[in-house]
């Protein structure tokens, strides 16, 4: 057999490498080079070759590997989107549930235009471009945290995440985020202790953490912060109520189906003197509804029901001249239902049902004819749906006795033509000749 010849045995080896290599690269996956480049051309590669600030040094998987791999070129429009880019592929990796496809356009650098970012001119540079809001509202997404991706979105103003599956905590590194002024997390799985990161955010003016699982205590300065929306309810928090409440400006305040104990605070009117609603139905709340309540000009809706409050209504309810809901079922209130309260033009729905008022007068009695007034299951003789007579006597054999009674038939707004309102409470009985 002649010797085949060196030259030919050299080709022959060549080809037969060079076929690998092109195998290699066509299937090499999760390997690739993704060359970040901010602010050029994105046909032009030789910024990269000058070692420029803007331009950062690869990023390859830890794989060792003689074989040259396929390379990717993304190019972001700002730098602030090229360091949100590795955040957001983080928080990508761990989504665990994506019924609608939205991580799908989570791809590439044109962050601005993936589902749910939104991109805008951050206050410290009119010139930049950042993700400045999120809104993932009703997406169905899931994750075992949010740690790692809204604390490290350093521009972000707006994040709406309702009706998700999100686990986990809020991170404590929230605090940093300058810009944030809304937040809203509500109907996810979030648990732990309250976010005590949110109080101090003095940008923070919507908080909505309805529907998680938050436990504990709800730090008190909270309630000091100038919040047009607090939503804090369905979750299962427990404490007093603070009185540093009085030290606050809330429109909208909702702790509804919680552990909240203690009374309403005196201070509630300095707190809520520009309140549309409130809700603290379904806790533990007790004592007696102060006089003060009457002085919520702007309350649309006050809902305290299924609390375990007493003592009578006050006639200064009478001065909710905006009031649409009234709220008072599943107490312990006792006395007459003052007529003005059922004068009030606005009323849509009062509802006094499940307490042990024993008088309603005609106004009234209109009402609970036209459907507004639910007064089912009360001690009223005459009307049907009442609470046995034993069980009436019982309650009313021992009546809770509220302090400053006198106020209880008090107006602050009414007949002004003959009286001046009244202003200010004092602490004891005033004496008259």
């Amino acid at each position: 057999m002649s010797k085949i010849p060196l030259s030919v045995l050299l080709f022959l080896f060549g080809n037969l490498l060079s076929s690998s290599v092109v195998h290699a690269i066509v299937n090499v996956t999760g390997n690739k080079t993704q060359y970040f480049k901010v602010g050029s051309d994105r046909n032009s590669e030789k910024d990269c070759d000058r070692g420029w600030p803007h331009c950062k040094q690869p990023i390859t998987a830890q794989r060792s590997s003689l074989l040259p791999v396929e390379a990717e070129v993304l190019i972001f429009e700002d730098l602030r989107l090229s360091v949100v880019y590795p955040v957001i592929q983080k928080f990508k990796s761990i989504i665990s549930s994506d019924p609608q496809g939205i991580t799908k356009t989570w791809v590439g650098s044109d962050i601005c235009n993936y589902k749910g970012f939104y991109c805008d001119n951050p206050p410290d540079n009119k010139s930049a471009t950042a993700v400045a809001s999120i809104d993932f509202n009703g997406f169905q997404l899931g994750a075992p945290s949010l740690e790692g991706f809204l604390d490290q979105l350093p521009d972000i103003a707006v994040f709406h995440a309702n009706s998700n599956k999100f686990a986990g905590t809020i991170s404590t590194n929230i605090a940093k985020l300058p810009y944030l002024y809304e937040l809203d997390v509500s109907n996810n799985r979030l648990s732990g202790p309250f976010p005590t990161a949110v109080v101090g955010l003095n940008s923070l003016t919507f908080l909505d953490l309805r529907f998680n699982f938050f436990t504990g205590s709800v730090p008190p300065r909270l309630f000091a912060q100038d919040f047009d929306f607090l939503l804090i309810n369905n979750n299962n928090l427990m404490q007093n109520l603070p009185d540093s409440l009085s030290s606050t400006h809330i429109l909208y305040l909702t702790l509804a189906n919680n552990k909240f104990s203690g009374s309403i605070p005196v201070g509630i009117v300095e707190a809520l003197s520009s309140l549309t609603e409130v809700l603290l139905v379904n806790n533990s709340l007790s004592g007696c509804l102060p006089y003060e309540l009457g002085s919520l000009d702007e309350a649309v809706v006050f809902d305290a029901g299924n609390n375990r409050l007493t003592g009578p209504l006050p006639f200064s309810l009478a001065c909710l001249k905006k009031v649409e809901q009234l709220n008072f079922a599943g107490n312990l209130l006792y006395g007459m239902v003052p007529e003005m309260v059922c004068a009030l033009r606005n009323l849509i729905n009062l509802s006094l049902s499940d307490n042990y008022f024993t008088v309603v007068g005609p106004l009234c009695r209109i009402l609970i004819g036209r459907g507004v007034l639910n007064i089912r299951n009360n001690c009223i003789p005459d009307l049907p749906f009442q609470r046995p007579i034993v069980e009436c006597a019982k309650f009313l054999a021992f009546p809770r006795v509220c302090p400053r009674m006198w106020t209880y038939t008090l107006m602050p707004c009414m007949f002004t033509s003959i009286n001046p309102p009244i202003t200010s409470i004092p602490k004891y009985q005033p004496h008259f000749p």
